[in-house]
C-alpha cells in the first residue's frame, strides 16, 4: 500500500471534463492530481507514461452474479473479479440468488471471506430478502431508528418476480414489514409475479425468441416499479431500481421518481433490439428482456437526462451448453462484466455520448447512488482505483478470449473501441493488456492480494 505511482500525460476525466495531465498515487490513495502535467518523477517510484492513452475512475459494476456459492462451472468471485478487472472495473457489488441463497448474516460473512481470499479488486455483497428473514435484514443493514454498516454488505435485494434462482418476495404484507423496518439501501428486481403467472398460459408451446419479451411485456415491469417507487416513498426508504428495460418505465419514472429512487440501465439494453435478439437468439436472453428499438431509444433518453442514474451490467453467466437447449429451456442471464467499459466507449466513439458521460454514469453514479466512501472520481485523497484505456484500439470481441468461467460473449463477433490497457486497485497495476497483444491480457497479482471490502455510508 506504501507504493508510489506516477502516471505520466494522460488524458483523463477530471471533474467533469477532459484534460491532459499528470497523477500521482501514494499509499493506496490519489497524493495528486495535475492538470497540465509537471509532476516530478520520484526516486523508486513506479512511472507509467501514458502518452494517447486516456485514464478514468476505476468503472464500478453495481449489479454482478458471480454464482459463488453453489454454481462454480459458471462463475465464482474469484473468475468474476477477474473478468471484472480486464474490463476496468475495479469494485463490484454481487447479488444473492446462489445455491444455496445468501439471505443471512452466516451467508455474507462467508461471500465477504471468500472475497478476501480470492478476488482482486474491491467487492461488496447484498443480502437476499425472503418472506421471513426480516431479523437477518435488520442484522446486516439495521432499522430505521438504528442504521448500521456492515464493510462488504451493500444493501437488500428483493425479487418481485420470479428470475433465476429461488428467490421471491411479492406479497404485499412482507414488502411492507422489509420497507417498513430496514434501513440503508433496497434493490428491486421489478417484475410483477401475478401478472407474469397469468399470461405464461399464452406463450406455451412458443420456442421463438421474440416470445419472451412479450411474454415479460412492458406492463409487467411498470407494475412492479409502481410498487416498489410507492412503498419506498410511504416509508421514506431509499430504493434502486434495478435493470430498467422500457420505455413504459423510464417515461413514467421520469414524471414521478422522487427523491427516495434511483436506477439503472445495462450497456446490452442501450445496444441491442429485437432484430438482435433475432440474430443472437439465447445468447441474448435475460430478465427483464431486451425489448424493442423505441425502448433502447428512450433508455439513452432517459439516461442523458439524469432519470437513469448509472450503468450496470447484471452479469449473469450460464454455460454455453445451457444457452444451446434454444428458447425456452435455456436460462436467462449473460455475462458481461469484462466488455461493459469497451461498449459504453464504443458508443462514446461514435457520438452517442461523451468520454465524462460514460465515466459519470460507470464510475462516479453507482459511488453516489451506494454511498461508497472515496471511490467514482479522480480526485485528491480518493482510493487510487484506475483504468488507462486506448482509445485507438478496436478490437472484436472473441469468446475464446474472455475471462468469465463461461468463456463465452453476448457481443461475440463485434468490433468494439476503448480497451483498458492497464487496471489499477489502490496504486497498484493488477492488470495489463499490451497494445497490439492478445485481447486477453494478464494478471500481474496473484488473488486476494488486492482489492477490499467495500465501506458504505
Amino acid at each position: 500500500m506504501e507504493q508510489s505511482l506516477l502516471i505520466r500525460n494522460a488524458e483523463m476525466v477530471f471533474q467533469g471534463r477532459l484534460v491532459d495531465g499528470d497523477l500521482r498515487a501514494f499509499g493506496g490513495l490519489i497524493d495528486s492530481v495535475a492538470p497540465g502535467g509537471g509532476l516530478t518523477p520520484k526516486e523508486g517510484e513506479v512511472v507509467v507514461e501514458a502518452e494517447g492513452l486516456l485514464l478514468l475512475p476505476g468503472a464500478i459494476d453495481p449489479q454482478v452474479h458471480f454464482r459463488e456459492p453453489g454454481q462454480p462451472e459458471k462463475e465464482d468471485i474469484g473468475s468474476g473479479s477477474k473478468a471484472a478487472a480486464s474490463g476496468g472495473v475495479t469494485s463490484f457489488l454481487d447479488m444473492p440468488n446462489n445455491v444455496p441463497s445468501a439471505t443471512s448474516m452466516v451467508a455474507m460473512r462467508s461471500k465477504i471471506a471468500s472475497a478476501s481470499r480470492n478476488a482482486v479488486t474491491h467487492h461488496g455483497f447484498f443480502i437476499g430478502a425472503t418472506q421471513d428473514n426480516l431479523p437477518e435484514l435488520q442484522a446486516a443493514v439495521g432499522t430505521p431508528h438504528s442504521p448500521t454498516s456492515v464493510d462488504g454488505v451493500c444493501g437488500i435485494k428483493i425479487f418481485m418476480g420470479s428470475s433465476t434462482g429461488d428467490l421471491l418476495v411479492n406479497e404485499q404484507d412482507a414488502l411492507e414489514q422489509i420497507f417498513s423496518n430496514t434501513a440503508g439501501v433496497i434493490a428491486v428486481h421489478a417484475e410483477d409475479e401475478d401478472r407474469l403467472n397469468e399470461r405464461r398460459p399464452q406463450f406455451e408451446g412458443r420456442n421463438d425468441v421474440a416470445a419472451h419479451a412479450e411474454w415479460r411485456d412492458s406492463e409487467t415491469a411498470l407494475i412492479a416499479t409502481k410498487r416498489a417507487c410507492k412503498l419506498a416513498d410511504e416509508n421514506s426508504h431509499r430504493l434502486h431500481v434495478l435493470h430498467l428495460t422500457s420505455k413504459l418505465e423510464a417515461d413514467w419514472l421520469a414524471e414521478n421518481k422522487s427523491k427516495h429512487v434511483t436506477t439503472e440501465v445495462c450497456p446490452q439494453h442501450l445496444t441491442f433490439d429485437q432484430a438482435d435478439v433475432e440474430d443472437r437468439g439465447t445468447r441474448l436472453i435475460m430478465n427483464p428482456p431486451i425489448r424493442y428499438t423505441e425502448d433502447r431509444e428512450s433508455l439513452w433518453k432517459r439516461l442523458k437526462d439524469g432519470t437513469i442514474d448509472c450503468i450496470a451490467t447484471d452479469h449473469a453467466p450460464h454455460t454455453i451448453e445451457n444457452k444451446a437447449l434454444g428458447f425456452p429451456k435455456a436460462h436467462s442471464g449473460m455475462p458481461g462484466v469484462e466488455t461493459s467499459l469497451p461498449v459504453m466507449l464504443t458508443h462514446a466513439s461514435e457520438g452517442k455520448c461523451s468520454i465524462p458521460d460514460v465515466a459519470r454514469w460507470m464510475c462516479e453514479s453507482p459511488a453516489q447512488v451506494y454511498g461508497m466512501e472515496g471511490k467514482g472520481e479522480l480526485l485528491e485523497g480518493f482510493d487510487a482505483d484506475m483504468v488507462l484505456v486506448d482509445m485507438e484500439s478496436k478490437r472484436s470481441i472473441s469468446d475464446s478470449e474472455t475471462w468469465t468461467r463461461v468463456g463465452w460473449s453476448a457481443f461475440e463477433g463485434m468490433g468494439l473501441t476503448g480497451w483498458p490497457v492497464s487496471t489499477f486497485v489502490d496504486g497498484r497495476m493488477v492488470f495489463k493488456r499490451e497494445v497490439g497483444g492478445p485481447n486477453r491480457g494478464a494478471f500481474l497479482v496473484e488473488p486476494g492480494s488486492t482489492g477490499r471490502s467495500l465501506r458504505f455510508r
